[in-house]
């Protein structure tokens, strides 16, 4: 009898450990300095460290994880994709001009792509396609379009020159989130200075806008984007806000239905899903933009991820 009820108590513990929410706030090292996010499969996230170009790798589940990629000095990370299908971290080098291919296996360097050289470049985000990744820079008019061919393999980055509306460059940061369907016949770029998105061709870099009715984007906040479906979420970091966007089918509209605040954003700039749930990093850019832009956040800050069910 006292065998069968400790089967039972145990089944019982068990069940709720498996029922257990995900933590709502998840600590990453102190001055890691995060900007992009991205979600893997069986929960998994991955940010990434402006200053250093460290990669830290953690369950959303648990809450736990340390530093997956240690590397080489010189490199920086800002957004990033997960590649699922072929267990690959796309990342955009923020203001070296490069790209980074990391194995989501081991995490060891399957590329490093050269997209732009010279000053007055910022690699910011990137969105993966099933025939392509493609990057923004917030300095330039352009997009860079990476091939994936038969078999994963990678092929050499080529620049697409924008014309219209999302070719325009005024304050910083002007180019920043991008999001697309897997088909990636059409790309949805977010503007932060204009607060606008707009809707690119990735074949012309033709673009045009993407007209929003119920209420407007904050001007200079529009950060990470992230298709969700017909639902656009909008990271607004500077206003601690989440923005909910649905889109018409043709995706070419799109009416804002929501804004979420939430006590644990704290200048929040980039997005992921994992099921029934959103995860946010915050990059805390109030206390100071890392270099070139600024001194960075002052020595001690602390950084974490925010969970929250999709609202």
């Amino acid at each position: 009898m006292f065998r069968k009820l400790a089967l039972i108590v145990s089944a019982v513990a068990l069940t709720v450990a498996a029922a257990a929410p995900f933590p709502a706030s998840i600590a990453l090292p102190n001055d890691f300095q995060p900007e992009g996010l991205a979600v893997g499969p069986e929960s998994t996230f991955y940010t990434g460290s402006i200053t250093t170009g460290d990669i830290y790798r953690g369950s959303l589940r648990s809450g736990k994880g340390a530093v997956f990629v240690d590397a080489p000095p010189g490199r920086s990370a800002t957004g990033m994709k997960v590649e699922a299908s072929a267990q690959r971290l796309w990342v955009a080098g923020g203001f070296g001009g490069h790209a980074y291919v990391y194995s989501t296996r081991d995490g060891s360097t399957l590329a490093n792509l050269v997209l732009s050289t010279g000053a007055g470049t910022l690699i910011n985000d990137v969105m993966v396609t099933n025939r392509a990744a493609y990057f923004t820079d917030s300095f330039r008019p352009v997009l860079y379009q990476v091939p994936i061919g038969p078999g994963g393999r990678i092929g050499s980055p080529r620049t697409i020159p924008l014309t219209g509306p999302a070719a325009f460059i005024g304050d910083f940061p002007n180019l920043n989130g991008i999001a697309a369907p897997s088909d990636g016949h059409v790309l949805i770029v977010g503007h932060s200075s204009q607060a606008a998105l707009y809707l690119v061709d990735p074949r012309t870099g033709s673009s045009r806008p993407l007209p929003l009715t119920g209420g407007a984007l904050t001007p200079g906040t529009p950060d990470g984007i992230l298709l969700d479906g017909r639902i656009l979420w909008v990271v607004q970091n500077f206003a601690n806000q989440l923005v909910k966007i649905e889109l018409a089918p043709d995706l070419s509209t799109g009416r804002i239905v929501g804004v979420t605040t939430n006590a644990l954003f704290r200048v929040p700039t980039a997005i992921g899903a994992d099921g029934h749930r959103l995860a946010l990093v915050n990059a805390r850019f109030d206390l100071g933009f890392p270099p070139p832009l600024g001194p960075g956040a002052p020595p001690g800050t602390d950084f974490n991820v925010v969970q929250l069910n999709k609202p």
